[in-house]
C-alpha cells in the first residue's frame, strides 16, 4: 500500500520506523504532548489496546510510517477532509517558513 498517501483515514493501523507496537490513528494535526509548539499528521493509540489515558497523545508524522496494516474506513467525505489537511498543512508549513 502507498504511504506516500498523506492523511490516511481515522483507523488505519501501521507500522512506524522503528516501532514494536502497532499504532491506530484516531485524529489529524495534534500537538505534541513534550513539544505544545509542534503539530504532527498524526495522533494515534497502541493497537488493539486503544486509548488507555486520553491525556496522552502518541503523536508522528507520515514519514514515520514504515507499513500500512490496514487501511481504515474511507468515504468521499474522508477524501475531501484530507484533500483540506493537505492544504491547510501546505500553508501552515509556508506561514511557519516566513515567520
Amino acid at each position: 500500500m502507498d504511504t506516500k498517501e498523506r492523511f490516511l483515514p481515522i483507523g488505519t493501523v501501521v507500522m512506524l520506523k522503528g516501532g514494536e507496537v502497532p499504532v491506530m490513528i484516531t485524529s489529524y494535526c495534534v500537538y505534541g504532548t513534550k513539544d505544545k509548539e509542534k503539530i504532527y499528521d498524526y495522533g494515534s493509540c497502541h493497537y488493539p489496546q486503544g486509548i488507555l489515558n486520553p491525556e496522552i497523545v502518541h503523536a508522528f508524522n507520515h514519514d514515520k510510517i514504515d507499513k500500512v496494516l490496514y487501511k481504515g474506513y474511507e468515504t468521499e467525505d474522508s477524501k475531501r477532509l484530507s484533500k483540506i489537511l493537505n492544504e491547510g498543512l501546505k500553508k501552515y508549513k509556508e506561514q511557519k517558513e516566513d515567520a
